[in-house]
């Protein structure tokens, strides 16, 4: 009898730890919503906690833990929540990242994107003054912006031209040999002058 009561236990604790880890990947993330009082894009963290907590008991309990309108709006009554239970994974950032990316070509190599690993070799953007630009140096409430106005830019791409802009001395350029862009990487040498 005692085995049963521990192993109903364990199994019941088991399901209450596979619903939490489904919450919490279900709600992590930065979001973007549009605000429902300014009409404006604003980048939103869901209590995860309590998303969690929620979940586990059996009622999702879902509120903001973060949002861009509040340090200048204060807090509110976050109304902008029924978009993210109507559409948790489309308003997640990266979901918007991953789809403005896909199908499109780097603007210096011209290669496709395929899979992005957004954990190590983000790609990047060219503004339309030429500057690159990294996401971590964007705010997330200007994405519709910033994607209407930029280039994507690959990884490499961004390296290799980043490298260009910022030591220009460093670098030689050579002609393509047969075939290929001017900006294929392949035909570039960095160049590191000898020791004074």
């Amino acid at each position: 009898m005692t085995s049963l009561i521990l192993t109903l236990v364990a199994l019941l604790a088991v399901v209450l730890a596979v619903q939490g880890v489904i919450a919490w990947q279900r709600w992590r993330g930065t979001r973007l919503v549009t605000c429902p009082e300014t009409r404006k894009a604003a980048a939103v963290e869901m209590d995860l906690k309590h998303a969690v907590l929620g979940a586990m008991a059996g009622r999702p309990d879902l509120r903001l833990s973060d949002c861009s309108r509040w340090p200048e709006r204060g807090r509110c009554g976050q109304p902008c929540l029924t978009q993210v239970e109507e559409s948790p994974h489309e308003c997640l950032v990266l979901t918007m990242l991953e789809g403005w990316y896909g199908g499109r070509s780097c603007a210096y190599c011209r290669k496709q994107f395929g899979l992005i690993a957004w954990h190590d070799h983000r790609p990047g953007l060219r503004a339309p003054d030429g500057r690159l630009v990294e996401w971590k140096d964007v705010p997330p409430e200007t994405f519709p912006d910033v994607l209407a106005t930029h280039q994507a830019v690959c990884w490499n791409c961004l390296m290799a031209e980043g490298f260009r802009m910022r030591f220009p001395e460093l670098v030689v350029d050579r002609p393509a040999q047969g075939h290929g862009d001017s900006h294929d990487h392949d035909h570039h040498d960095l160049v590191v002058p000898p020791p004074s």
